[in-house]
């Protein structure tokens, strides 16, 4: 019988409190969100590497407790499968939850949890990039560095060691070879040609923080007329970055935008590596809390994320870390310039200009009443 708390006691605790008060504490300002650094000499240095081996680690765990809850970002719990079942079976004596939800709602989760001294994860993993420069400022993650720290890719590990990206993430769009025949799509901008009306699907720009990425890249690439002739084609539009490749991969659409997939993939639908256009990705970051209850337990699942076999094992190709060779036909995720994989985190660290683009995604796509205009009243972002 294990002593874990429920689903819902993991997605509601502190929800009495209110949202702000565990944001208070910090200010950080958008250089400082772009490169990791803090300016608060809260966060020592780390100390050297991990020494300890996995299985040095997973018997300390065990002595621990054997207990284990992560908070990752995602759309639908079975994306976590994965991560579940291979540590599962590396690692089968811990008691392993894995909470899944929007980052969104994890780091205000996490937040109130701080607020109301309630805290129950060990580890978060999230897509907010910028919640953990914010959060290291305030002294809330533990300065750790694990084995292999070094062999990471710069941009991808604080300097201190407060955070590290456990895996590469990238967005774009996608279509269905059997739906398009040989009418492959020529790339984003051929997207709003009116031989693919009706048969688009894409997740929200204004919901999901990458996929907006993703769409201000194209528009600041292709223009608003581009935009606009967009909004005119029908789009199916879902909440969550699984749902484009959903529809393509049952027939429903032949073209989705604003997801993940696999560069590689000879499956029923073909992701794209784009040459020249623009596409977005980042590294997904995981820290461990200082306030974890399990605090071994979160270093061996760093060190098992990290690991050269795991990193190896990346469904996409891409490893954050530097003597990982991807496999033949990609190169590292940082040597192609249209990936923006800098600008991302850049991006989400201008919280105002990102509601500002949502906003305006949302006129154009007929999420609230307005004219869809490409001059409309010139509150383009950045104009």
């Amino acid at each position: 019988m294990t002593s874990l708390p429920s689903r819902r006691r993991l997605l509601a605790t502190g929800a009495g409190a209110a949202l702000g008060l565990g944001v208070a504490a910090a200010s950080v300002t958008p250089a400082q969100a772009a490169t990791g650094q803090a300016s608060a000499g809260r966060v020592t240095t780390g100390g050297a590497e991990e020494k300890r081996t996995l299985d040095e680690l997973y018997q300390a765990a065990l002595a621990e407790g054997g207990k284990l809850v992560l908070y990752a970002g995602g759309d639908v719990s079975s994306q976590a499968d994965g991560i579940r079942n291979g540590f599962k079976s590396r690692f089968p004596d811990i008691d392993l939850t894995v909470v899944v939800d929007y980052s969104k709602y994890h780091d205000v989760r996490v937040d109130n949890q701080f607020a109301t001294d309630t805290l129950i994860p060990d580890v978060v993993q999230l897509q907010t990039v910028q919640d953990f420069v914010r959060w290291k400022e305030q002294g809330r993650l533990l300065a750790y560095k694990p084995a292999g720290f070094s062999k990471l890719y710069a941009p991808f590990r604080d300097p201190h060691g407060a955070w590290v990206a456990v895996q590469v993430s990238a967005f774009s769009y996608m279509y269905g070879p059997a739906a398009v025949g040989s009418d492959i799509p020529s790339g984003p901008l051929d997207l709003a040609d009116a031989r693919w009306k009706g048969k688009i699907a894409s997740s929200y720009p204004h919901d999901d923080d990458a996929v907006l990425y993703l769409y201000t890249l194209y528009v600041q690439k292709y223009g608003w007329d581009w935009l606009a002739r967009l909004a005119t084609q029908d789009l199916q539009f879902a909440r969550g970055s699984y749902t484009p490749s959903a529809a393509v991969t049952s027939g429903q659409k032949a073209i989705g935008i604003g997801g993940s997939g696999a560069p590689l993939s000879t499956g029923p639908v073909k992701w794209v590596l784009p040459e020249e256009a623009p596409f977005m990705s980042w590294g997904q970051r995981a820290a461990i809390l200082k306030q974890a209850k399990n605090p071994t337990a979160a270093k061996l699942y760093l060190n098992w994320r990290l690991s050269v076999e795991q990193q190896k094992a990346a469904t996409n190709g891409w490893s954050v870390r530097t003597d990982v060779t991807p496999p033949t036909g990609l190169k590292p995720v940082w040597e192609y310039p249209n990936g923006n994989l800098d600008g991302f985190p850049r991006f989400m660290a201008d919280r105002a200009a990102i509601e500002r683009w949502k906003q305006t995604f949302a006129l154009y796509f007929g999420e609230v009443k307005g004219d869809p205009s490409p001059g409309w009243l010139g509150l383009h972002p950045g104009a």
